[in-house]
């Protein structure tokens, strides 16, 4: 259930027309089943702290980086993926926070296997990535 609510009204930016659901549940209370409305206000305020943090990470992580590569990211931008980069407003409520143009990749849940696939498949690429990353490593 909590999935379905993060997924159908959850969000880390405000919706234009905030939503409301009706959830099913046991009351912790009584124990006896319950039936009430949540708004998409109420989840966005309980996804806070997260999706605070998940911003705080993405700072400190932009002030560590090499200037070489900062510019790049300047340049490009940020590429969200996984399941998390589907919260609706994410992208917005980061871009908003760093300054940075930011999206969500085409596939977002398949994208980093599918990636790595590829490079695992071309031992060239895999040498290639493998250095790039062991300079950065050395800065």
């Amino acid at each position: 259930m909590a999935e379905r609510i993060k997924i159908e009204i959850g969000s880390a930016f405000p919706f234009e027309e905030e939503k409301n659901m009706v959830v099913k549940g046991r009351d912790l209370v009584s124990g006896l089943p319950k039936t009430f409305t949540i708004s998409s206000y109420e989840i966005r305020d309980a996804l806070a702290e997260p999706i605070s943090a998940i911003v705080s990470t993405i700072r400190s992580t932009l002030e560590e980086t090499p200037p070489e590569l900062s510019g790049d990211i300047m340049g490009d931008g940020i590429l969200m993926t996984g399941g998390g980069s589907l919260l609706y407003g994410i992208c917005q409520c980061i871009e908003n926070e760093t300054k940075i143009r930011v999206r969500r990749s085409e596939d977002p849940l398949t994208c980093v296997a599918d990636g790595t696939g590829k490079v695992l498949e071309d031992t060239e690429l895999m040498t290639q990535i493998s250095s790039t990353i062991s300079n950065i490593h050395s800065f």
